[in-house]
């Protein structure tokens, strides 16, 4: 008996040092660089936007913050890696709607799920996309575009670099009746490449990349996926304004840590990106590059994965979508 005691005794002192050491680790958080996961290739929107706001979050906060590129699989890499990660708050992601909650809804043998994997800390921005063809392409509108890829089917396809690019070019196809087969690239700018060197008819692009090379007159910019036109580019219609009534397409990005996390940190983590996103000059750089700067709560950020996952579900299974 006196034995059982003492072995007892021995668990709940280890029970209690340990619970001390995380506790002081927790308090002293962060004690080392803070590595951010960006599932795609450097210079694309999502590694954009990260470095504009993880260069502030270092500047308010004091942190040593390190951006890394693990790009490929339209993000899927990235997110099997961070999943797999101690959740200590040393590994974070940098997620996106194609990586999340499309290619869920798209993959049923996914090596990671986005709310079962990963606890939300906060969302950085959203962003509707921009259909873009070759500057010196004939085509200049929506309606010319659908019209030279029904005569010309031989050299009709669209670049995409993740699952939410190719849904969102797979719906316009399903609304037109044109072709369009897919050729998929690591990150937006391979897929702007394609479309500047004549390769690929169309590719719908976040705006990062896109704005430049729009303005630089090597892409043409035909429309914009949103509700309501890009501020950035005012004089480019939405794709329901271009005779598509009802199309409509807008993505996020967000801060995901390994699920299990620890509740101090994911709310020190969420409450600093909150306060960045506010700031005035991360607002108005967000807004140059054809962002909505949108900071949540972690429970809204939930909210957000949930009804997205349902909803990608349902057009994935009445429409026959797949991802390339």
């Amino acid at each position: 008996m006196r034995r059982i005691q003492n072995i007892v005794a021995m668990l709940i002192a280890a029970a209690a040092l340990a619970f001390a050491g995380d506790a002081r680790a927790q308090s002293d958080y962060p004690s080392r660089p803070i590595r951010f996961i960006v599932g795609f290739a450097a210079g694309g929107g999502n590694d954009i936007f990260a470095r504009l706001v993880l260069n502030k979050l270092q500047e308010l906060t004091g942190w040593t913050t390190v951006v890394e590129n693990k790009p490929g699989a339209g993000g899927r890499i990235a997110s099997e890696f961070v999943a797999h990660q101690i959740a200590d708050g040393y590994i974070v992601l940098i997620g996106a709607t194609g990586q999340m909650s499309i290619a869920a809804a798209i993959y049923p043998k996914l090596a990671y799920h986005p709310t079962k994997s990963f606890i939300p800390l906060n969302m950085i921005a959203s962003f509707p996309l921009i259909l873009v063809v070759p500057e010196n392409h004939p085509a200049k509108s929506v309606k010319d575009m659908i019209e030279w890829a029904k005569a010309n089917p031989d050299k009709s396809n669209y670049g995409t670099s993740s699952p939410a690019f190719t849904i969102a070019s797979e719906t316009l196809k399903l609304k037109t009746g044109m072709p369009a087969v897919a050729i998929p690239f690591k990150g937006t700018n391979e897929s702007n490449l394609c479309v500047i060197s004549d390769q690929c008819l169309f590719t719908i692009s976040d705006p990062p990349p896109a704005i430049p090379l729009i303005k630089g007159g090597k892409l043409r910019a035909l429309a914009v996926t949103g509700a309501t036109r890009n501020p950035t580019l005012p004089d480019v219609p939405t794709i329901a304004e271009s005779g598509l009534p009802g199309y409509e397409s807008a993505l996020w990005q967000a801060i995901v840590a390994p699920a299990g996390t620890p509740a101090a940190i994911v709310a020190k983590v969420g409450a600093d990106v909150k306060e960045v996103v506010a700031a005035p000059d991360v607002k108005e750089k967000l807004i140059a590059q054809g962002a909505v700067p949108q900071a949540s709560t972690p429970a809204e950020l939930q909210k957000l994965i949930d009804a997205d996952l349902a909803r990608y579900g349902r057009i994935i299974k009445e429409k026959g979508l797949k991802a390339e």
